[in-house]
């Protein structure tokens, strides 16, 4: 307990995971408990939003919703670099001051590891801010040759983003007046596009062959040869290259590895319930091994599980909420046209997923995700 005895939630990471459960907890709780929020950053964004400033549609910061937007009863969100966590002990230290929990949640995500995959920190990537921002000004100068999409290794945030971004670089280059000069192929390391979606697979497949896109499933970017242009996949193949974007392979932050949370890479938990092997601390979002996408929309699902676990043990009544492992994902086909798929990986013995056609109906549903996100969280 604090100082003042109520009960001390720390929430380590202001992304999709940690924005809505705090919401949810001061929604419930308000100041009945002392909520602190932990970031080291200090604006918000989406990941949708990366591929817009990539390709020119979006000024950087037109996607940048900044934490000081966001005020929630009983909730202070602090601008700190955590530093080390004692799961044992439920205490976090940071830059600046350690916190102590009754209950902690981990919600730092997935960080990319570049020296994973050699010669990949001396190319491009599209996945984080300052790549895609980079991006924004490499792109204009490609005019002829190949450029390759690589994905550097499974799981990745977003399943469905390479396969975005190699079709909104097929229009790209058509409005660049060049497409006719230039090839495109993406590398990925899974079977298909949309595994739990079979129909949205075949979509964006046909999608890729209606543009001449070269598609490689079930393959990955081993190492990337910048002195010859050329890219080393996991069999062994060269595919040379004028352009390569990459993404790079995930990992949960080093603080969350040094701290003996993560086992292969991610953290362990309860796939319904998102509890760790450590009393009272539970994992949210994209360090967590839960069996479901690592995009933000099944980050959302897992925070609200934990805040109604979290309410029932603090008001000593009701049943918390499962994770129901349930997601909706809109995809980019280029031309304006939007695709959604809706993908259930609890309710039965397999994931299934639900695919609705492309259009441009379906962008207002798309914007209208975001904007209800911006309302909810930071007021805007």
């Amino acid at each position: 307990m604090s100082t003042t005895g109520k009960p001390r939630i720390v929430v380590l990471g202001a992304g999709f995971g940690g924005l809505e459960l705090t919401t949810l907890l001061s929604e419930t709780m308000g100041d009945a408990v002392d909520v602190t929020l932990i970031d080291k950053g200090d604006a918000f964004v989406f990941g949708f939003s990366k591929l817009d400033v990539m390709f020119g549609l979006k000024q950087p910061e037109a996607v940048r919703l900044p934490y000081a937007r966001y005020a929630k009863p009983g909730v202070r969100l602090l601008k700190r670099t955590v530093t080390a966590i004692d799961p044992e002990r439920r205490r976090v230290i940071t830059d600046d001051g350690v916190f102590d929990a009754d209950y902690l949640i981990v919600a730092l995500g997935a960080e990319y590891d570049f020296d994973a995959t050699p010669g990949l920190s001396g190319t491009n990537e599209f996945y984080s801010v300052p790549g895609a921002e980079r991006l924004r000004h490499v792109l204009p100068t490609f005019k002829k040759g190949k450029a390759i999409v690589g994905v550097c290794g499974a799981p990745y945030k977003c399943p469905p983003a390479p396969s975005e971004c190699v079709l909104m670089l097929h229009d790209y280059l058509v409005r660049q007046g060049v497409r006719e000069a230039c090839e495109i192929a993406l590398v990925l390391p899974l079977g298909s596009p949309v595994p739990p979606s079979p129909e949205t697979s075949r979509a964006l497949i046909s999608a890729f062959a209606e543009r001449g896109i070269q598609f490689l499933p079930g393959r990955r970017v081993a190492s990337v040869d910048n002195a010859r242009n050329v890219a080393v996949l996991d069999d062994g193949a060269e595919m040379p290259f004028d352009l390569f974007l990459g993404v790079p392979k995930h990992r949960v932050p080093p603080v969350v590895l040094a701290s003996g949370m993560s086992e292969n890479g991610w953290i362990p938990v309860n796939p319904r319930t998102l509890e760790t092997k450590y009393e009272n601390v539970y994992a949210v979002g994209d360090g967590a091994n839960t069996g479901t996408p690592k995009a933000g929309v099944f980050a959302e699902g897992a925070a609200r599980a934990v805040a109604s676990a979290l309410v029932a043990k603090l008001r000593s009544q009701g049943d918390a909420r499962l994770y129901d492992g349930f997601g909706t994902c809109y995809i980019e086909f280029g031309g304006g046209r939007i695709g959604k798929v809706e993908v259930d990986f609890f309710s039965g013995p397999a994931p299934t997923g639900n695919y609705y056609e492309p259009s441009v109906a379906l962008r207002a549903d798309k914007e209208t995700f975001g904007s209800s996100r911006r309302a909810r969280w930071f007021g805007l």
